[in-house]
């Protein structure tokens, strides 16, 4: 059975990269609530990001959200950020705030709106090769609300002739990222559902283009872990977007609804390889804080991934692999148990003053004054978030 020193190494490695949007204001259709100290530029979302990374170790990259990251200078972005020690990593596109997208985006059937919503991948890229990010990752509000609306079969051709444009502008670094949905805001049809339809899409396009997995984006009941399994076994889990959810999309905190499903998500990465040195699997949170504070809430979701990889990390793979040859049931649900009900805190703590950061971030962030700073120091212009 592996002990927490034979884990630490993969421990030692495991990021998550933070996305700039949890720390602006959101919510949900009936409210939007706003906060003291909520960041209002690109600058002040990346300098309470860091925070998370300075006290967990666990945060070293911050995604942007095109166009609400816009700057002038994207290279002078990526140097601040680096100045306060993370980097900026995925590049997302927004195809689904814009009046003309209504009715599609890179499916619509009118070409100039795909040409538009093409035109914005393509300056993502251009983002891309500034800050030097791996991976753009695309998820589409595309869809239909009733039958007979629309061609789903010429919107599926439209999609692989958009994608394939904006695959052909990646350099040989780079890769496109393609998230699934199954429904929302479209209820009839969304263009891409599922898993399955993210495979086909990239896998038409070629070796760097990828699925992105968001916990909260299937229907009830759905094995998630299972699709972690097959996408890893084909190579094709490009990353994760981690959240929680109890009924839909809810972009709760990971691990709050249900930590056995993060904890069997993550049995799977493991076993697939996922934390193996130099994999390509990125695992990255996309939340909103509605009601709680925006740091203090990414510092307890990496917390939280962090303590279900460890348990899953200490996972006895040689008693579960017998008992499952041997048939016998209950011996390897036991052995599968007993990792997760294992009490990986203490020695986690540990190993974070072993590493120089503060045994409890959440306290520790709490006694910094960082909050009560921000609050003091940002008022005055117009908070970063969306309304509703």
């Amino acid at each position: 059975m592996p002990t927490f020193a034979d884990i630490t190494p993969v421990l030692d490695r495991l990021a998550i990269e933070v996305p700039s949007w949890a720390y602006g204001n959101s919510g949900t259709r009936f409210k939007v609530f706003a906060t003291p100290g909520t960041p209002r530029t690109p600058q002040e979302k990346i300098a309470d990001a860091a925070q998370v990374h300075r006290l967990t170790g666990l945060a070293p990259s911050v995604a942007l959200h095109i166009p609400w990251d816009e700057v002038d200078d994207y290279a002078s972005l990526g140097r601040f950020a680096a100045d306060h020690g993370v980097a900026l990593g995925t590049i997302n596109s927004n195809t689904f705030q814009d009046d003309e997208y209504k009715l599609g985006s890179l499916t619509h059937h009118d070409p100039a709106v795909r040409r538009r919503a093409i035109d914005h991948h393509l300056a993502c890229v251009d983002i891309m090769d500034a800050t030097g990010s791996r991976d753009l990752k695309i998820w589409l509000a595309d869809g239909s609300n009733y039958p007979g609306q629309a061609d789903l079969r010429a919107r599926q051709d439209r999609l692989h002739e958009s994608l394939s444009e904006i695959y052909a502008r990646l350099s040989d670094e780079q890769r496109l990222v393609l998230e699934y949905k199954f429904f929302e805001p479209a209820f009839y049809h969304t263009d891409v559902p599922d898993w399955g339809t993210s495979f086909v899409q990239v896998s038409a396009l070629g070796e760097r283009a990828m699925v992105c997995l968001d916990t909260g984006h299937h229907a009830p009941g759905t094995n998630i872990e299972f699709i972690v399994a097959q996408l890893l076994r084909l190579g094709r889990l490009g990353s994760f977007d981690f959240n929680s959810r109890f009924y839909a999309d809810d972009d709760l905190i990971v691990g709050a609804a249900d930590p056995f499903q993060l904890f069997r998500i993550m049995v799977e990465v493991v076993r697939g390889g996922g934390l193996d040195e130099g994999s390509g699997v990125a695992l990255m949170l996309d939340q909103c804080h509605n009601i709680e504070d925006k740091i203090p809430g990414q510092i307890r979701s990496v917390l939280n991934v962090q303590e279900m990889t460890a348990r899953a990390l200490l996972l006895d793979r040689d008693a579960l692999g017998a008992a499952q040859e041997a048939g016998d049931v209950l011996a390897a649900n036991a052995v599968f148990m007993d990792a997760f009900y294992a009490d990986v805190r203490p020695a986690l703590a540990e190993h974070r003053v072993a590493r120089g950061l503060p045994a409890d971030p959440m306290a520790a962030y709490a006694a910094s004054g960082y909050q009560q700073q921000i609050a003091a120091d940002r008022v005055g212009g117009q908070q970063a978030g969306w309304g509703a």
